[in-house]
């Protein structure tokens, strides 16, 4: 039997989502993608800190969602800012991934 644990992975995205944190942010999501089982689970990557994205982040997004794609998973962005929401909308990525307010008690 699956815990709730085996269907969520988190991660918190860097405060600049670019050139110089693409490979990181790419390697860390594909590996917490891979420690659940193909089928299940969703990948929920955390933009609170994030305050800047630009088209290498976008593609290293792309990337994430796919390879989840491929194994049938769900990517979740959290937290994501009006302007980085008005940047997926823009490129019309913003289909391609579940997006989440915090929950406020």
């Amino acid at each position: 039997m699956r815990s709730p644990h085996d269907a969520e992975r988190g991660m918190v995205a860097p405060e600049t989502l670019g050139l110089d944190t693409r490979v990181e942010i790419r390697k860390t999501a594909i590996r917490l993608l891979e420690e659940m089982p193909e089928g299940v689970g969703r990948l929920v990557i955390d933009l609170a800190r994030t305050r800047q994205v630009d088209s290498a982040g976008l593609g290293a997004l792309m990337l994430i969602q796919r390879r989840a794609a491929e194994r049938r998973q769900v990517v979740v962005l959290r937290n994501a800012s009006e302007e980085i929401r008005f940047l997926l909308v823009l490129t019309k990525l913003d289909d391609l991934f579940q997006l989440e307010s915090p929950v406020v008690n």
